[in-house]
């Protein structure tokens, strides 16, 4: 039907990423796939149409070389100390109080990300992004949302 269900990304990743011995993953979830199909449905269908799968698509293969690049140790992981680079190659400079709760709510408890949580840390970093640029539309840096909008914006994502 040339589009994506969560479902049907979660079986094209974790076949990929199945190719990829030097990735650690537990491998992408039903509820990881659900959270990118949700941040990057922009028409709301539930579903990733052509040209949003492909902006994901084309987002992950380069994420993914700068995971590979941050990964000294060649771990699989990207740990605490390695992820500020990673997070700014990928154009995601964060103050040090975001980069904190980013590793709280993604990372183990040593710290490390591996590459599922990372892909699915920065789908959501750059839905998030291009929703409040949208937003601000007198692109002054700040926006103003009612309870409505700000649920739509949350909820869905």
């Amino acid at each position: 039907d040339m589009e994506v269900s969560p479902n049907e990304l979660m079986g094209v990743l974790n076949k990929i990423i199945s190719k990829h011995g030097d990735l650690k993953t537990d491998g992408f979830t039903i509820e990881s796939c659900r959270s990118m199909v949700a941040v990057m449905d922009s028409d709301s269908t539930g579903k990733l149409g052509f040209e949003e799968f492909k902006y994901l698509w084309n987002n992950i293969k380069r994420w993914q070389g700068i995971y590979k690049n941050f990964d000294a140790d060649r771990s699989g992981v990207i740990g605490s100390d390695e992820l500020p680079g990673a997070f700014k190659a990928a154009g995601f400079p964060l103050n040090e109080q975001l980069f904190q709760l980013i590793v709280r709510r993604y990372s183990d408890e040593k710290g490390n990300m591996d590459f599922d949580n990372y892909i699915g840390c920065l789908v959501r970093l750059d839905a998030m992004c291009r929703a409040f640029k949208t937003l601000d539309k007198d692109n002054n840096g700040s926006i103003k949302v009612d309870i409505q909008e700000w649920l739509q914006l949350t909820m869905y994502s």
